[in-house]
């Protein structure tokens, strides 16, 4: 497998929960966080940019966008100060499905497309783009990234809609995220079986 780092966002202010540390919330007994570093385990870099939590992952870097809190595309700018390798996997931190044979099958896509393709990014049963379920060359991020100019408060879709993309069906509802209350019930819900 060509080696890959990740980029994990993580310094949302979870303005629909109230303002609460989403990342540190619990499905089962694991925070969302700790779900989506243990599917990202085949790594070669992982990088969580947002406050630092408790983990049970080793080996994550910490850093924080500028200004904390600047939105997702003030993330990734600050995640791609920290990776080397060729291809970037970014993942939103409250994916509490997402497991490593969907990670491993975004790096694969990408390192199977031709040179043209820039991104392959998750669509979900809505047919939605899922722009933080998805792999990235890190070049195109960065190129892309220099042409927006100031990151802070841009959505995330300005710093990923031109880009070359191939797109993966999700079958298996891995994109699924907890940005509300009764998104984290039914995702505890789902868990429990």
């Amino acid at each position: 497998m060509t080696p890959f780092d990740v980029i994990v966002p993580a310094g949302g202010a979870a303005r629909r929960l109230g303002g609460v540390d989403k990342p540190g919330l619990t499905v089962g007994e694991t925070t969302l966080l700790d779900r989506v570093l243990t599917a990202c385990a085949g790594a070669r870099t992982t990088v969580v940019v947002g406050p630092a939590r408790p983990t049970t992952r080793t080996g994550v870097r910490w850093t924080r966008e500028r200004p904390p809190g600047g939105g997702p595309v003030a993330a990734v700018a600050a995640g791609l100060a920290e990776v080397t390798a060729d291809a970037v996997l970014l993942f939103a931190a409250d994916l509490p499905f997402l497991d490593e044979r969907t990670v491993r099958r975004l790096a694969a896509a990408l390192a199977g497309a031709d040179r043209e393709t820039e991104a392959v990014v998750m669509v979900d049963a809505a047919g939605r783009d899922q722009p933080l379920a998805a792999a990235y060359r890190t070049a195109a991020l960065r190129t892309a990234l220099a042409a927006l100019g100031e990151p802070a408060g841009l959505p995330l879709r300005r710093l990923t809609g031109g880009l070359r993309t191939l797109r993966l069906a999700d079958t298996d509802d891995v994109t699924y995220d907890c940005d509300t209350w009764e998104d984290l019930e039914r995702a505890r819900e789902r868990e429990r079986g």
